[in-house]
């Protein structure tokens, strides 16, 4: 059984948020980012881990992800500080 993660990113550049969610390591998921996996992200970075939550159900994992990226979701990262 596999690990999967959501996590989120802040930009030291704008201070915007990333949001995803991934099977791999945290860490070299942070590094892909940080050397312009995509578009959006080697437009934002570099980056620092802000946040990082392990689930072992992929569907609990994108569930979050998806609540995390809703306005309500936003709300409680902006309330957390993250």
């Amino acid at each position: 059984m596999g690990l999967y993660f959501i996590y989120v990113l802040r930009s030291s550049k704008n201070n915007k948020r990333y949001i995803g969610y991934t099977s791999k390591n945290v860490q070299h998921r942070l590094f892909e980012h940080n050397t312009g996996s995509n578009k959006w992200t080697s437009q934002n970075g570099p980056f620092r881990l802000a946040y990082a939550q392990a689930f072992t159900d992929i569907n609990k994992a994108k569930d979050m992800e998806i609540f995390l990226k809703s306005g309500q979701g936003r709300q409680c990262l902006d309330e957390l500080g993250i």
